[in-house]
């Protein structure tokens, strides 16, 4: 008999998008590929129906996903983790099943997360491989306790192994992504994603990319990539959301998994991550011929000084280079900016300010105050400073602001600006704007819409002071 497990996205947040969680399917493609039986629940698509699924399926095993830890936004600081304790209490009043947490959120804090969700067992990191080898331990009663990623208890307290990362090239089918889901996000947000590799090798102080997914670069196959989008256009999807970190991580696997989607002539637009550096107009074009619309570069800011600090390695003259290139491909495009991370001024800020008037047509989404997360350099900077200590709990959101500035400094700064520049928005589209976004959508309308956000500003001024800073 096929062993059950239970896999369960925990996910609730919709903003901006309502996201297919994609990790639960590569893990759903590794446990369907080894021979057991699995069914999904998701927490926002199958709202309230966690008892009577556990009663029907019968799992043996309770695998769930907590994608986000907060909203990383500096005034609301809205956290997800309660959603993960709720869950394991209302799946330990109904089976003994094990439940196994993992997640990109839970692989930030996996001591805490384990401690407090009451869980079984945690994976850190990807979960295909980690999360295998655990259950056939358990099943046939060996040793777990050396499989890389695995979260447990022992007699001293809890244990985080180290994480290995695998190779990337199993597929995800078809049926890896059950046709209700995929049918409630295509109706949600009219769009789907796909990753193309995992890893990342740059050292922005502030992220956790690395931690969750290693530093090394791990490429699918190019025509494996086109296969799976192949497969999501004929199941609906005419948007496609590239989830990497950074697409343009390799020129050689840019160019070689575009070629292979122009090749099939897929009717699909997409979207994804890049780095503003190494860009060429042959690369460029590439992108746009196998069907680009939308770049979401993650500049963070406009000042080479600011830029050094972040650890970018990259300066402003690379971020014009690479808007020019985008724009003169008709793409549309935008630049996320963290305003007060470390060394961080207000001269700075006027800088970035002043720099941003020069990117011709681009997007500009600033937010205020940079979000530690342990294990980052940013947590380590912060510790040395004093603003926090050692053992600050940082489950629950600090923000990280450059001595001598403040939020209502840089707030109001941003407010004065965006009255002269509506390429520039801050924080999120107030409730005046979800009409415009209904009829979009009905429209047909999919993928990022912070250009119609920029266009409303632009033709009605008013508009932009009723958004909140963040």
């Amino acid at each position: 008999m096929n062993r059950r497990v239970l896999l369960i996205s925990a996910n609730q947040c919709e903003t901006p998008y309502a996201v297919f969680p994609l990790g639960l399917a590569a893990v759903n493609a590794a446990l369907r590929e080894a021979g057991y039986a699995t069914r999904w629940l998701d927490c926002l698509a199958d709202q309230g129906a966690i008892e009577p699924v556990i009663e029907s399926f019968q799992p043996h095993f309770i695998g769930i996903s907590l994608r986000n830890i907060d909203d990383v936004a500096f005034r609301r600081r809205e956290t997800f983790y309660s959603s993960l304790f709720s869950l394991c209490d209302r799946i330990r009043q109904r089976t003994d099943a094990k439940i196994i947490v993992g997640g990109s959120g839970f692989s930030i804090f996996p001591e805490r997360l384990l401690e407090r969700s009451g869980a079984d067992f945690g994976v850190q990191g990807e979960g295909e491989a980690a999360l295998l080898a655990l259950l056939r331990a358990l099943e046939h009663g060996e040793d777990h306790r050396q499989i890389p990623g695995l979260v447990f208890r022992n007699g001293a307290g809890i244990v985080a192994n180290a994480q290995r990362a695998d190779h990337l090239d199993r597929a995800v089918a078809p049926a890896d992504r059950p046709s209700d889901l995929v049918g409630h996000y295509l109706q949600r947000s009219l769009m789907l994603n796909v990753q193309t590799q995992r890893g990342c090798a740059h050292e922005c102080c502030y992220c956790t990319y690395p931690l969750i997914e290693g530093r090394r670069h791990r490429r699918r196959p190019a025509e494996q990539v086109a296969e799976e989008l192949s497969q999501l256009a004929e199941r609906g999807a005419r948007y496609v959301f590239i989830v990497d970190s950074v697409f343009n991580s390799s020129p050689a696997h840019v160019f070689e998994t575009c070629a292979a989607i122009h090749r099939r002539r897929l009717p699909l637009r997409w979207g994804c991550f890049l780095r503003p550096q190494g860009l060429t107009a042959d690369l460029m074009h590439a992108m746009a011929e196998a069907g680009l619309a939308h770049i979401e570069f993650g500049s963070d800011s406009f000042s080479d000084r600011v830029l050094e600090s972040y650890c970018k390695h990259l300066r402003f003259e690379d971020i014009q280079r690479s808007t020019a290139l985008a724009r003169d491909a008709r793409i549309e495009q935008c630049h996320f900016l963290i305003l007060g991370g470390p060394g961080e001024t207000m001269e700075t800020v006027e800088e970035t300010l002043a720099n941003g008037r020069r990117l011709d047509g681009a997007v500009v989404l600033p937010v205020i105050g940079m979000r530690v997360y342990p294990g980052t350099t940013l947590h380590a900077r912060a510790v040395g400073e004093g603003v926090i200590r050692p053992d600050t709990d940082l489950l629950e959101p600090f923000h990280y602001l450059a001595p001598g500035l403040t939020a209502e400094q840089l707030t109001e700064r941003l407010e004065a600006h965006v009255k002269t520049d509506p390429n520039w928005i801050v924080g999120d589209p107030p409730a005046s704007f979800q009409p415009l976004v209904r009829r979009l959508r009905q429209r047909g309308v999919a993928g990022p819409l912070w250009t119609y956000f920029a266009m409303l500003q632009k033709f009605a001024p008013a508009a932009s002071r009723l958004v909140q800073v963040p």
